[in-house]
């Protein structure tokens, strides 16, 4: 028989999509208690059931595929910062690639303004001009107008003209989000879709005998198995530390620990590694919201998953490609590594970024732990002693030095120059993944 939250999931799936949801509807419909109906509800919402709108409420709304994908357009732009158009409304369904902050020379401007992107600029009349003639969008901050002769252009080459009220780093920040939302979290790798499937993986019941254990770990690679009741919810886990020196004959529910750490199918490949990592543990059960078995995950299948992504072409970009991709080690010595600052990685004073600093230290870090054959870092601390200013378009040398390793530890001291002079210094803790 179906639990009260199994029911209230398969209800909600019933609706028709548009269909609009309340805690209290679903009580009162299901007879549940209010606190069931919610649970219920953010658990559809994690598998994509439904949608929180603000001021609206909880819509039902259609699956989305992983695959099926839209990148951003102008008019959602448009939505995103509460803008009015000001010319080449016909141009709204276009998409865009990149956003460019206007916060340089014009010169310097064009170099990053190409077709299909969107110039985020203040009221500069010639930029907005510069930028409609190389096939980009404008999107005018500050509250500003354009002249009708932008205007006109806008409507010739069917490219939108806008403008916000917002500022230009606020505005940034927003599409920012947007685009991650868009661009990126579809490329995110969860338990679902790496997990071995419950009837291709080994558990035990807590009635079995414990000699059952020792059947299992003849049959698999595995010391580790999950426990479940005659219900088929996970209860327990049962390690080779809890069989050492029991009789063979007694009930798995006697040795076994209780309360054991679970996944589910949502929880981000990234959560796993780093918890894997940091417990010691070479499987996880993977259940659904009442606690059944779904499968398990093990540490072979997360370092799998973890090397195919790193071979994947990405569609958009985070701030993290965007730091990988403007790395390179010297080539007369691997361990140092140049890197030169473009307008994606700087803040609203035009200057490079604290985050994408630490990002920097992160992945010069990352690849010299590779250069030593240490495998995979999870970072568990870093701290950085100072940063100074860095424009754009500035060189730096960063320079990161192994202090202690061990099979599961580094503790890294990270160096950043511009011009032969130190502009950041930071610690690297981390814990390490083998390859």
């Amino acid at each position: 028989m179906a639990t009260k939250h199994e029911q209230i999931l398969q209800h909600i799936i019933s609706l028709e999509i548009g269909h609009k949801i309340s805690v209290r509807q679903i009580a009162k419909t299901l007879n549940v208690s209010e606190g069931t109906a919610y649970r219920a509800i953010k658990d559809a919402e994690n598998q994509g059931l439904v949608s929180t709108i603000e001021r609206v409420g909880t819509i039902r709304i259609e699956r989305k595929k992983k695959e099926n994908f839209e990148r951003l357009t102008y008019a959602e732009v448009i939505n995103i910062v509460d803008g009015q158009v000001l010319g080449g409304r016909e141009g709204l369904h276009k998409t865009l690639n990149k956003f460019v902050i206007g916060a340089m020379q014009l010169d310097a401007m064009m170099r990053y303004t190409e077709a299909a992107s969107l110039l985020i600029v203040g009221n500069r009349v010639k930029a907005h001009e510069l930028a409609l003639n190389e096939g980009a969008a404008v999107l005018i901050t500050g509250g500003f107008d354009t002249s009708e002769e932008i205007k006109q252009l806008a409507d010739e080459k069917q490219l939108p003209i806008m403008s916000t009220s917002y500022d230009t780093f606020t505005v940034a920040a927003m599409i920012n989000r947007a685009i991650y939302d868009q661009l990126i979290k579809k490329e995110i790798v969860s338990v679902g879709d790496i997990f071995t499937p419950y009837d291709k993986s080994f558990y035990l019941y807590a009635k079995d005998p414990l000699h059952r254990w020792y059947e299992l770990s003849e049959q698999s690679s595995h010391t580790r198995y999950p426990v479940m009741d005659e219900k088929e919810r996970v209860t327990g886990m049962i390690t080779s530390k809890d069989v050492l020196g029991k009789d063979r004959d007694i009930l798995v529910e006697k040795v076994m620990t209780r309360n054991p750490i679970v996944v589910q199918g949502r929880t981000s490949l990234a959560y796993v590694a780093h918890m894997m990592v940091w417990e010691g543990i070479e499987v996880v059960p993977v259940v659904d919201p009442s606690q059944q078995l779904l499968g398990v995950v093990s540490r072979q299948d997360v370092l799998k998953a973890l090397q195919q992504i790193q071979r994947q072409p990405q569609i958009g970009e985070t701030i993290d490609d965007i730091v990988s991709r403007n790395i390179q080690a010297l080539e007369e010595d691997s361990t140092v590594f140049l890197a030169q600052v473009t307008p994606q990685m700087t803040n609203q004073l035009g200057t490079l970024s604290n985050g994408v600093f630490t990002a920097l230290m992160t992945e010069a870090s990352s690849r010299l732990l590779r250069h030593y054959k240490k495998g995979d870092l999870v970072v568990e601390n870093l701290t950085v002693y100072f940063i100074k200013p860095v424009q754009i378009d500035s060189k730096l040398t960063i320079k990161p030095k192994v202090l202690e390793s061990g099979r599961m530890y580094a503790k890294i001291d990270i160096e950043v120059y511009f011009d032969k002079k130190m502009v950041g210094k930071g610690l690297l803790m981390a814990q390490l993944i083998d390859r």
